[in-house]
């Protein structure tokens, strides 16, 4: 039973995960509007479209804004419920609401009792025709009490429901790191006690670690079809991570192109600690120094507040542990695997 538990606990990491990144539903907002122009001194009426909303549920009237900046609010003359996912609202755009005469991008923000407040990034363009009116006035905003939701992810726009890929494509590459990174202690292991276990069990994890990025690139792609019309955009980190799987892949032909398990042990061993070098600079450094589709570019940090809220930490870190766990259990087999082969060929490689 002592061998079993961390078993045990992988398949109920890896069922939660799966379970809840599946079924936990997204937090309400707002999803589009089919307008996205106006002008300065004329009405603009457009249709608001809630995603997983529940607008006619709201016993007090359903409040809109346009937002500039951080202080200018236009509050909407009128709002009308059309159903749980769609309004309809006027906005009469005041003659002058910037400085100079020039487009100007706003955002949306819609405040209902049943669903909170949500906002849509620039939303409607204003052209601005009249320099010489007088600024209009802000409005005043103060949001209704929202209402608990239970457990929900945070809707973001172009992600939409793609935002659960974060549970499976990003878990797979943590795992892969971590056997990498225990492929080569394993290594260094080698050389110093020049024990074969050791060699083998660097190779089952690092071979375990290349299935995962493999996946990772997988998961990524797809992922990447949905967000960035394509599935290989020859984004930088895309880039990184399929040149580190070819890295090693290189290490498992190096391996295999010798006969002598001496020699495949110690010339894969040396080999192995050079290749976990590049990890660093390639799934580190160089994406982070240059500009990427993903997040933690241009020297932010990725997984921050912006990308990761703590309702998607609930699920997020359990995969990690959950795949890194299973990949443990897959190296585990693989090498008893191997150790078995050896042990069959009658080859007393494996002895201590």
């Amino acid at each position: 039973m002592r061998s079993l538990w961390w078993k045990i606990l992988c398949m109920i990491l890896m069922v939660y995960a799966i379970v809840a990144g599946m079924l936990f539903p997204l937090s309400p907002a707002t999803h589009y509007i089919d307008v996205s122009s106006g002008e300065t001194g004329k009405a603009l009426t457009f249709n608001v479209f809630g995603y997983n909303t529940n607008y006619s549920q709201s016993k007090k009237p359903i409040r809109a804004w346009l937002k500039k900046g951080k202080d200018f609010y236009l509050c909407a003359s009128d709002v009308k419920v059309v159903s749980d996912r769609q309004l309809t609202t006027t906005f009469q755009i005041p003659e002058k609401i910037a400085d100079n005469p020039q487009s100007v991008n706003l955002m949306l923000i819609v405040d209902s009792e049943a669903d909170g407040h949500s906002v849509l990034p620039g939303a409607v363009t204003i052209k601005q025709t009249a320099s010489n009116a007088s600024m209009a006035s802000s409005c005043q905003v103060d949001y209704l009490e929202e209402e608990n939701q239970g457990i929900t992810f945070p809707f973001r726009n172009i992600l939409e429901e793609t935002i659960r890929s974060l549970y499976y494509h990003v878990p797979l590459w943590f795992a892969m790191m971590i056997f990498l990174l225990t492929s080569m202690i394993y290594s260094i292991m080698y050389l110093v006690k020049m024990n074969i276990r050791y060699s083998i069990i660097a190779s089952e994890f690092a071979r375990v670690g290349v299935l995962f990025g493999i996946l990772g690139l997988v998961t990524g792609m797809m992922w990447a079809k949905h967000t960035w019309g394509a599935y290989w955009n020859w984004d930088i980190r895309q880039n990184t991570a399929a040149i580190q799987v070819l890295i090693y892949l290189a290490y498992f032909i190096l391996r295999d192109s010798f006969d002598d398990m001496e020699k495949k042990a110690r010339i894969g061993a040396v080999y192995n600690i050079f290749a976990f070098a590049t990890v660093i600079p390639l799934m580190f450094v160089i994406p982070r120094l240059s500009s990427s589709l993903h997040p933690g570019t241009g020297g932010n940090p990725a997984l921050g507040s912006n990308d990761l809220d703590n309702t998607m930490r609930m699920v997020f870190y359990p995969a990690i542990i959950g795949f890194t766990l299973l990949g443990v259990w897959i190296t585990s087999l693989f090498t008893r695997l191997q150790l078995v082969k050896m042990k069959y060929l009658d080859t007393d490689e494996f002895e201590d």
